[in-house]
């Protein structure tokens, strides 16, 4: 009996995937949680593992289209074996639970079991360090999903005689987030599998997966809110000294401080005194988020930007802080964020000055209500209590939403990131 391939949920929150690329035709052989095909979610790019050895029957949807967690997409079977009418490639497939269940000796056909839906990577290495066989932990999560918390317990019960590996797509080699798309890929498929030559003059590039993503947002945005700015500068003498006086500490705790950490607690800060500024715009009110969520723009190359997420960065320490930014950029451009992970921010900074910039009017990441854009850390001439001094200076820039903040409230959290960087202790 033919084994389908279904379109699997890469994250709690993820709704639907768009199929990048098979990397299998129909026809060719493949082996049990051989990569198959890749899919895309929200910029994130992952390989997706075959279900079952055999052959690829049929591959249902094509390359760039989007489609539902659930549908089938294709099916793997013996050479010659027939795929039900219903969900040949010409008929609509149907949404259907995604089920892998690999198996130590790679066995192929279907398995009976029970549905694990999302197995987050915590519990993938977990599971698959102790060889904790995952169909047999009972899930205490949302919608019954297997925790940390459920696989510690099983194991505390005694040694599990006989269990398997369970290897999950979101974990180690069999689920790593390949390469973004690249332009010059893109390029090559639209002249036969070679990039187009760099010649003078006007040449054509088509646009890549990403670049069609940031501008659809980026008009959605535009045309959604109307977007106001307001600048102000901060004086960086203080965290620059604590910086200086900290770094050596931090790393010893394996964090390299930078001032990305000082801006995410400051806003942090600010967000508790003012919380209108964590919120959402929806038709018949505003959406106050009781958790505190960052995201940080992280500028990867000609490729585009991604906005990873700092979770709940209302209960972290200066040092928390510092772990979750180097984490997570280093991640960003080493492709190996997970989708979940650039989910769900509450607000957004970005760090225009890396490459020189003084200050910007960014554009705001919807839905939320503002971005923070920092510019060029520099030292300048500024003039306090009536003399002259050189001061690391910062221009910080706040885009909000109009319908949502007025420029005096804005002004007063915008003050409030400031006065807590001129006066951090």
């Amino acid at each position: 009996m033919p084994t389908k391939v279904i379109m699997p949920q890469l994250g709690e929150s993820i709704v639907e995937g768009t199929v990048v690329k098979w990397l299998k035709g129909p026809g060719e052989k493949i082996a049990n949680l051989e990569s198959l095909l890749e899919v895309e979610t929200d910029k994130v790019v992952s390989e997706i593992p075959s279900p079952a050895e055999g052959v690829l029957l049929a591959a249902l949807i094509p390359e760039g289209t989007t489609v539902k967690v659930g549908t089938v997409i294709g099916w793997i079977g013996r050479p010659g074996e027939k795929i039900p009418e219903s969900d040949k490639p010409a008929a609509a497939a149907q949404p259907e639970k995604a089920m892998f269940v690999p198996t130590e000796t790679g066995a192929t056909g279907p398995v009976e079991a029970h549905e694990l839906g999302f197995i987050s990577p915590v519990v993938a290495k977990i599971a698959r360090e102790k060889k904790v066989d995952l169909q047999r932990v009972k899930g205490t999560g949302q919608g019954g999903r297997i925790t940390k918390k459920d696989v510690l317990a099983f194991l505390e019960a005694g040694p599990q005689a006989g269990a398997a590996i369970w290897e999950t797509p979101a974990d180690g080699d069999l689920f790593r987030p390949t390469e973004l798309v690249f332009a010059k890929d893109d390029a090559a498929k639209a002249q036969g599998g070679q990039a187009p030559a760099m010649i003078p003059g006007n040449h054509f590039v088509p646009h890549t997966t990403i670049r069609k993503q940031i501008a659809e947002r980026m008009v959605f945005s535009k045309t959604t809110a109307p977007h106001v700015t307001t600048v102000m500068e901060a004086d960086l003498s203080r965290v620059a000294a604590h910086r200086e006086a900290s770094k050596a500490a931090f790393a010893r705790d394996g964090a390299n401080l930078t001032y990305t950490a000082y801006l995410v607690a400051a806003t942090v800060t600010a967000l508790k005194a003012y919380p209108m500024v964590n919120s959402s715009w929806e038709e018949t009110g505003l959406r106050i988020h009781p958790a505190i969520s960052i995201g940080m723009a992280t500028s990867l190359g000609e490729e585009g930007l991604i906005v990873p997420v700092i979770k709940n960065a209302d209960g972290l320490s200066l040092l928390g802080i510092a772990r979750a930014v180097n984490d997570l950029a280093e991640r960003a451009r080493s492709h190996r964020l997970q989708a979940d992970e650039v989910k769900d921010g509450t607000f957004t900074i970005t760090n225009h000055g890396v490459t020189g910039s003084l200050f910007a009017t960014p554009i705001i990441n919807q839905p939320q209500c503002a971005i923070l854009g920092v510019g060029l850390i520099q030292k300048r001439v500024v003039v306090i209590n009536d003399a002259i001094a050189i001061r690391p200076m910062v221009y910080l820039s706040l885009t909000f939403d109009h319908r949502i903040l007025d420029g005096a409230s804005a002004d007063r959290f915008l003050s409030k990131v400031v006065d807590c960087l001129e006066n951090w202790a």
